[in-house]
């Protein structure tokens, strides 16, 4: 339904809230604009003087004031510009954004045009800048010294103009004489000969972004101004229309108002719809390409910091309004200023993410610019199509689908994928004459003519074609032309849409259950906030558990951003509270697509989806667009006296601010609009557009708190340094919360891996908040920086710290060095655990191929493993001579007490154990050293053994490295073995007297500090003990900094280790305390079997080591080996050990002895499969060339039987042997049916799991 619609209320609902007027103010005079970094080798007609805001209307809306500055800052971000009528004069078109302290912003559309000066002062000024500028180009051209040359060139930048005028010297006469010989050439000037033109800036300020709209108005206003006959109305009078009779469109409506010269569109998407969006999409596709646009979204959803550069302003606004616009449902939640201009370029400095805009010069080349750091930056060159994404920036999910269906959309509308120029069509406005046949055309296409009227239109069409038939073939037809500027529009408007809708549906595909993840852990509204930065709110693990393995990289860092953690606290306060629209629209969203979704296909093995809604949305902004749902009040004649308005072509006119001020709501045409239909309209209006305010408000309340535009605008100094001082503090927070965060993440990953708790990190998740922690150091250590070299600031400092104070480093003065912690290898590098200088020399020296940037990252994980981060950043900042040379006073590192704070924070995280370094960095070589610890009474025994050793870890092992004789260590070199499991320590020498009792082994990281235990307690060699002369043990992790007596280690308690002698002392006794220890024996068995499902319940990345679940203490073969010695009999006469070895071996023995004598006829045992792999498992076992003992080959059979599902039938055949009922006592366990059948099926649920042995285990055993 049609209907006509005012505005006179409250500016909420109001289409626009400001028109400003900005240029030259002829009673200041020309100020140049000193911050533009321009220098006084350019001629003056090419530098930039400041503007000011001439004229705003209203005075101020009370919710939104009106910020003079920051205004004139937007709308003329390089100030005045002057030209000749020899330069082009083309009108420009620009937007910014502009966000207030209530968290709601404002857009601004700014038409820039030339007008003729007019002003006798300011073209003087003018000359006398121009001939003394060709004085001192004269005088420095002709100067043979550097001294006259310099002081020619002195800076006239404060100086008034009267001043200027007065200090050209009469000596300078015969310069000047030479001026008129350069007239002409670009950049001259001749108030004779030349006329002047400088800038003016039309802007429209509106709470929404109503591009086009307010583009056509802006550019109709200047073209009534520029036209040779005066507009139907005085320019007053469509201001006032604008600013005050011009509403919002309702939310699902369109809205239909007058320009100038012609009518004008705008629409609003309804409550099902995405939010309005009308920068142009299909622009920043074109000027970027698809793989750019997504690899820069991919940035801004990180949190990165994107640097945006053009020689285009409206180019900057267009890509980061397409940015921000795509992310939906979320938003950027730091600094936003998509146009900076060059006094603002200190906030390059800011160490928190942003979204930036800077205009390049032309010429200008990218390394002239100061970034003081690059770790994390995406440089975004528009104009050369260029984007230097961050290192190790993730894949974005389904990434290579995503970019075909972006193609396939864009192909459609005729744009190629790839990007290309984008030729702007020629912005032809219908003339006046033809004002009364566009509004026919309106009322046709609106419904509103009926049968004689539409007769009477098509006759006046038949005759414009008739009369401008030749003519407009050249031209293009007037009609033609404003068709095909609506068509234009639409065909951008639906594009936006359903590129939009490609990506709204990729992020409801990825987050479809978040809501399962949302952890609802508070009583009420009060006690979330008072307890929000301790609280987890979502439950990270366990969504990335769900994930396809291809996702998790970037999932894992997605989830740790502000924008999600806002995202994500917006859904528990919805619990107390009304939801914010852009939530409330994608749960709505999602709650429609899973009524019609039947797919239970499982998330991790899902496949890409197509949006199936992007014809849908486009249909509705369609019908919008082409028929108007209300029209505003048309423009009208303003209580004006007599003389004011009048036309003066190509002029602006002084506006009247007695009709401007406030709105006027005395007119005849406002007798149109119904009393109900106007209130209808107001009410939906005014109720929808402050529910958006309203839940923006609040959000900002329990959000973290950012920095507002406002204040980032104010160039005052006590600005600049309270936002510098806010940096500081924001720094210092968010490591205080970063150090926490990886603090409880991490000692909840210990409790797991000690069995007291369940898991609640990845591996991926803690390699995600250690990148957080590097890229927080990168930019701590770029704020204020002022000497870089390099992309990394850190790395640039350390460089610095090692040219100084490098060269003179001793090893003396490492802290705690002594002569056991310097140790030389083959390469004669002498290694000092500990120093700053030398963990940098190594990471120089890795031949990884690494960027500065990677350098920093690497040398950051092994100092943070060496838990020595704090400590080297605290020797790196002694130098306080080195600091002031670096960095500006206002920096970060120049703040002593918050300094002292942010190493205490780091500090903290000497509490936990890392691996990071050793885990990251897999191919470098590593020096290790190896020391095995005999018994103390028996250490003379070793020098009759020859031992050697090979190391196990996570990535491979060291081979059998032989430790010289006579001595108890050995130093080897060797590719990077991860942390490591297991040790095989064995020696060559079998001879009867070549024995020691070892008490542990111990293995040392050289670079990480880290040392390894793997205990003994047992002899090796021939006859004694179970007679092996070689024994697989399983290694502790012990912390760094240690003790180094193998007795007394503190730290991180350890993991399982290999059984001690105690504990074989305790199988020994086992036999007589039976009744007592079945229901224990039981339970252990229970608890070892149960780890190991919950190893393999675990997404992998959590997994821990099998080998320790298998053979440590407490482990599967500890376990077992107890339920079989529980009631065996031994003849203890001569106090020898009990090996159960020894009853599989008899075992085997009595059953393949039966079967020959067919003895397996009346027993309960059968001949069969089960009997036949066991027996084959035993005797291929006792056939290994390895020596491994008794105990090592009970080891062997345990492991391969659970390995190839075969223990589970093993152990009935055993309980059955006739020799078990001669051999175990009654209470036994193996003999109670009931036990071992519990057992037996305890073991079956483990044939469901693949076991992967380590090939230390299994060395030498073909089976």
């Amino acid at each position: 339904m049609n209907g006509t619609a005012a505005a006179t209320g409250s500016a909420s609902c109001r289409f626009a809230h400001y028109f400003v007027v900005c240029g030259v103010d002829t009673e200041t005079g020309l100020e140049p604009d000193d911050g533009a970094g321009e220098g006084f080798e350019q001629s003056p007609i090419r530098r930039s003087f400041k503007s000011k805001v001439l004229v705003h209307y209203p005075e101020s809306t009370g919710r939104n004031p009106f910020n003079k500055d920051a205004v004139n800052m937007l709308c003329m971000p390089r100030g005045l510009s002057f030209r000749t009528q020899a330069d082009r004069l083309d009108p420009q078109f620009h937007s910014f954004t502009m966000s207030f302290d209530d968290g709601t912003r404002s857009y601004g559309f700014v038409h820039t045009f030339y007008e003729e000066v007019t002003s006798p002062q300011i073209i003087t000024a003018m000359q006398t800048l121009y001939q003394m500028h060709h004085v001192e180009r004269h005088s420095a051209s002709s100067a043979s010294s550097p001294s006259s040359s310099s002081s020619s060139a002195s800076s006239p930048s404060t100086c008034s103009m009267d001043s200027l005028v007065s200090s050209l010297d009469e000596s300078d006469a015969e310069s000047l004489a030479g001026v008129s010989s350069c007239l002409g050439c670009a950049g001259s000037f001749d108030s004779a000969r030349d006329t002047l033109y400088v800038s003016k800036a039309l802007c429209l300020l509106t709470p929404l972004p109503f591009l086009q709209a307010a583009r056509q108005f802006l550019s109709q206003l200047h073209q009534a101004v520029t036209s040779h006959t005066a507009p139907p109305l005085p320019i007053e009078s469509y201001i006032h229309n604008i600013l005050y009779e011009v509403p919002l469109p309702p939310p699902g409506r369109s809205l239909r108002f007058h320009g100038v010269q012609g009518p004008i569109m705008c629409q609003r998407p309804g409550p099902g719809e995405l939010p309005l969006g009308e920068f142009p999409l299909g622009e920043a596709f074109s000027l970027l390409g698809v793989d750019n646009m997504v690899q820069l979204l991919t940035c801004a959803l990180l949190e990165t910091q994107v640097l945006l550069c053009s020689q285009d302003y409206q180019r900057l606004m267009t890509v980061a309004e397409g940015v921000t616009t795509l992310l939906f449902p979320f938003q950027w939640q730091h600094i936003y200023l998509p146009i900076v201009s060059a006094p603002l370029h200190h906030l390059l400095d800011a160490p928190v993410p942003f979204l930036i805009g800077i205009q390049r010069r032309e010429g200008a080349q990218r390394s002239s610019l100061h970034l003081p750091h690059e770790a994390n930056l995406c440089f975004v060159d528009i104009d050369n199509r260029c984007v230097e994404v961050p290192e190790d920036l993730p894949a974005f999910p389904y990434q290579m689908e995503l970019t075909q269906e972006l193609s396939e959309v864009l192909l459609r509308f005729g744009l190629p994928p790839q990007g290309g120029a984008i030729t702007k069509p020629a912005t032809a406005s219908p003339c006046l004459s033809s004002l009364v046949l566009e509004d026919l055309m309106e009322d046709r296409r609106n419904g509103n003519l009926g049968g004689e009227e539409l007769a009477v239109l098509e006759r006046l069409q038949a005759l414009a074609r008739r009369c401008g038939g030749e003519k407009m073939s050249d031209g293009g037809k007037t009609m033609g032309n404003v068709f095909e500027e609506e068509e234009e529009e639409l065909k951008a408007a639906k594009l936006n849409i359903q590129l939009r809708e490609v990506f709204a549906g990729s992020f409801s595909a990825m987050f479809g259950r978040y809501e399962e993840f949302v952890i609802h852990s508070a009583l009420d509204l009060d006690s979330w906030l008072s307890n929000r930065e301790g609280a987890f709110s979502f439950d990270k693990g366990s969504f990335l558990s769900v994930q396809p393995a291809t996702h998790l990289h970037f999932m894992s860092r997605f989830l740790e951003t502000s924008m999600f953690s806002s995202f994500v606290d917006g859904k528990v306060i919805s619990r107390w509270a009304d939801r914010e629209p852009l939530q409330q629209l994608f749960d709505s969203r999602l709650e429609r697509e899973q009524l019609y979704d039947t797919d239970e296909e499982d998330s991790r093995n899902c496949r890409y989806r197509k949006c199936t809604t992007v014809f849908e949305s486009a249909q509705a902004i369609e019908r919008r667009l082409l028929k108007a749902d209300h029209t505003a009040i048309h423009p009208h004649l303003l209580d004006m006296r007599i003389g004011q308005g009048r036309h003066q072509q190509g002029y602006f006119p002084k506006l009247q601010a007695d009709v401007l001020a406030q709105g006027q709501n005395t007119n005849k045409w406002s007798g149109r609009v119904t009393a109900s239909r106007r209130t209808d309209f107001k009410r939906s209006t005014v109720t929808e557009h402050s529910a958006v305010d309203n839940e923006q408000r609040p959000k900002h309340t329990f959000a973290r708190k950012n920095l507002r535009q406002s204040k980032l605008l104010d160039l005052s100094p006590q600005a600049v340094t309270q936002t510098h001082r806010e940096f500081v503090d924001g720094l210092l927070s968010e490591c205080r919360l970063k150090t926490k965060r990886m603090l409880m993440e991490r000692m909840g990953k210990e409790s797991v891996e000690l069995g007291q708790g369940e898991a609640n990190i990845t591996g991926l998740q803690e390699n995600t908040l250690i990148h957080g922690l590097c890229d927080l150091l990168e930019r701590t250590w770029g704020h204020g920086l002022q000497l870089k070299q390099g992309k990394s600031a850190l790395w640039s400092h350390l460089l610095h710290y090692q040219a100084a104070g490098g060269k003179t480093e001793t090893p003396a003065e490492s802290p705690g060095s002594n002569g056991s912690d310097q140790r030389y290898f083959d390469d004669s590098t002498l290694l000092l655990r500990g120093s700053l200088i030398q963990d940098m020399r190594f990471i120089q020296t890795m031949s990884e191929g690494l960027s500065e940037v990677g350098q920093a990252r690497a040398w950051i994980h092994l100092a943070l493993e060496k838990k020595m981060l704090s400590q080297h950043l605290k020797e790196l900042l002694t130098n306080q001579e080195l600091l002031r040379q670096l960095y500006k006073p206002h920096a970060f590192l120049l703040c002593e007490e918050e300094r002292e704070q942010f190493l205490f924070h780091l500090l903290s995280l000497n509490t936990v154990d890392y691996l990071c370094f050793t885990r990251v960095f897999t191919s470098i070589s590593i020096p290790y050293r190896v020391v095995i610890i005999p018994m103390k009474k028996l250490s003379i025994a070793m020098a009759t053994v020859d031992p050697w050793v090979c190391v196990s870890g996570e990535l491979g092992d060291s081979g059998v490295r032989q430790i010289p004789k006579n001595t108890q260590e050995i130093f080897f070199q060797c590719k990077n073995l991860g942390r490591l499991s297991t040790l095989q320590l064995g020696q060559e020498n079998s001879g009867l007297l070549a024995k020691c009792l070892i008490d542990c082994v111990m293995v040392y990281n050289e670079i990480t500090g880290h040392t390894y235990k793997f205990p003994c307690g047992r002899w090796l060699g021939k006859g004694v003990g179970d007679g092996s002369l070689e024994r697989v043990l399983i290694g502790q992790l012990v912390s760094p900094g240690g003790e180094e007596d193998a007795g007394r280690w503190t730290g991180t308690p350890p993991e399982l280790s290999s059984p001690s002698q105690s504990v074989r002392a305790v199988l020994g006794a086992l036999g007589s305390r039976s009744r007592m220890l079945s229901v224990e024996v039981q339970e252990d068995m229970r608890e070892a079997a149960n780890n190991l499902v919950k190893h393999f319940h675990k997404p992998e990345q959590e997994r821990g080591n099998l080998t320790v679940l298998l053979c440590g203490e407490g482990g599967l073969v500890l376990s077992l080996e107890k339920f079989l010695l529980h009631g065996l009999k031994s003849n203890r006469l001569f106090q020898r050990n009990v090996f159960v070895w020894d009853f599989v071996e008899k075992a085997v023995v009595s059953m393949e002895t039966a079967d020959q004598m067919g003895d397996l006829q009346g027993s309960t045992l059968t001949k069969g499969p089960p009997c036949d792999s066991l027996c084959h498992y035993v005797n291929s076992i006792n056939a290994s060339p390895r020596n491994i003992g008794k105990e090592g080959k009970f080891q062997l059979f345990v492991c391969l039987g659970i390995r190839d599902r075969l223990l589970s039938q093993w152990l009935p055949l055993l309980a059955e042997c006739p020799l078990t009922v001669r051999t175990y006592e009654d209470g036994a366990l193996l003999r109670d049916r009931a036990a071992v059948h519990s057992l037996s099926r305890i073991l079956h649920t483990l044939n469901e799991f693949t076991i992967t042995l380590e090939t230390a285990l299994v060395k030498g055993v073909d089976l």
